[in-house]
């Protein structure tokens, strides 16, 4: 999509230059670039190259607004007449709209513009890397690269532009008993001897599911987190639990953590952190992101405000996500160093992915779900045998809280695999986890 951010400013003045008195509009665009490869028994099944683009046009007048999507192609004269016949489709919406008493616009002309130029590795070489590490292995996966796009316009003078190059490798290894490892490797740079360290890792847990299977039954059970699943329960919380809205009307599982009557362990220390991170420093509303401390030294220290809230609730916007959820997540790390995360845990699980999770006590933030793929016993600091899956059902401030034994020094990079509709900007840097009791139900 060559010269992508000159044809979207094009847009924008397009439709600046088409308003009529008392109007105002705002214009969301996201785009993106990827190759995607898909995997099946280590050879390459699908491979194809995806090109899109979307405009959400919002019209605002009179304390109401009215948005609309329309697919970009490429072509500037045709988006913009496609973009000129939707500004006249709301004009029809707009009038028949109430009011709203809690429209908040951002009307500073603020301008933000990150351009990531990471040199992503020739799909070819990729594949070629996959190839040589999967040689005669049972692999499935799928491989997602490329420029991400982002951009904002308003007719206040905002204007915001984000490029980023990132590539996702999610893959699983099977092995003849039908039982797998899931792994991934993410990021904005590849790097050869990352992969190879990880995919490495992978290959040897494989290796243990070819053990007789040990079957636990429900209890207390010491228990190492991996960064995967540490992402999994993270990510349940973020999605409302650091949301301003969802703590003024105690909706949020952290409410407890906000009045005071429950804490995280002194080692969480939780950030949003804009800087840096995939997802840009604006939003679809156009207000700026900035930086959030969420959580210091156990302690709920912020939340996530989007502007509608802000005007609600009479805070400060900071979030310019209407979901108010967590989109760079960075947990600060520990001291255990991951190559003695065995020898620490000595006996319990090894849970390198969960799936499944769910509240099932939301104020109490009990968080239930289960095991998946290569889960496994340790005795003595050493794997012993695959376990089978389980489900676990536990609160975060236990988990959390007092059963926090320590966080690897090492963190790794969480990007989202999604790519429903596009791919998505949202990431996690995390470390593992080394808990003092999981309890298990069955």
């Amino acid at each position: 999509m060559a010269d992508a951010e000159s044809r979207f400013t094009a847009l924008a003045e397009s439709l600046r230059a088409s308003l009529q008195a008392g109007e105002d509009f705002s214009l969301w665009y996201s785009a993106e670039e990827s190759e995607f490869v898909r995997f099946n028994r280590a050879q390459v099944r699908q491979a194809g190259h995806v090109i899109q683009a979307t405009g959400r046009l919002r019209l605002i007048r009179n304390d109401r607004s009215a948005e609309i999507a329309i697919t970009l192609s490429g072509d500037l004269d045709s988006d913009r007449q496609h973009l000129a016949e939707g500004l006249v489709q709301l004009r029809l919406v707009i009038c028949q709209l109430p009011p709203d008493p809690y429209l908040q616009v951002e009307r500073s002309a603020w301008h933000r513009r990150a351009v990531d130029d990471a040199n992503l590795p020739d799909c070819t070489s990729v594949l070629a890397e996959i190839d040589k590490a999967a040689n005669g292995l049972d692999l499935v996966g799928i491989y997602a690269a490329g420029p991400l796009y982002r951009g904002f316009a308003n007719s206040f003078g905002a204007l915001g532009w984000h490029a980023a190059h990132c590539f996702n490798f999610d893959w699983s290894l099977f092995h003849a008993n039908h039982q797998a490892v899931k792994a991934d490797y993410a990021g904005a740079r590849w790097d050869a001897a990352d992969f190879a360290s990880r995919f490495s890792n992978a290959r040897q847990q494989l290796e243990h599911l070819g053990k007789p299977v040990r079957h636990l039954q429900p209890g207390d059970y010491r228990a190492y987190l991996a960064p995967a699943a540490l992402d999994e329960v993270l990510g349940m919380l973020s999605w409302t639990g650091f949301s301003a809205r969802a703590l003024a009307n105690k909706e949020s599982p952290l409410q407890r953590l906000q009045d005071g009557s429950a804490s995280f362990s002194p080692l969480l220390n939780l950030d949003e952190q804009v800087a840096g991170a995939l997802a840009p420093a604006f939003g679809p509303e156009g207000a700026p992101r900035c930086d959030v401390a969420l959580v210091r030294d156990g302690k709920l220290a912020g939340q996530l405000v989007y502007p509608r809230s802000a005007r609600e609730y009479g805070l400060e916007a900071n979030c310019a996500d209407a979901n108010e959820a967590t989109q760079s997540l960075v947990m600060g790390p520990g001291t255990l160093p991951v190559d003695k995360v065995l020898e620490q845990l000595d006996h319990g699980l090894y849970i390198g992915n969960l799936w499944y999770l769910n509240w099932s006590d939301l104020p109490a933030a009990r968080m239930t779900g289960m095991t998946r793929f290569a889960t496994f016993w340790v005795e003595d600091g050493q794997i012993q045998a695959p376990v089978d899956t389980m489900r676990f059902d536990d609160s975060l401030f236990s988990l959390l809280g007092d059963q926090l034994e320590a966080l690897t020094q090492e963190r790794q990079l969480r990007l989202s695999s999604s790519t429903y509709g596009e791919r998505q900007t949202w990431s996690a840097l995390l470390p593992g986890a080394l808990l003092g009791n999981l309890k298990l139900t069955l």
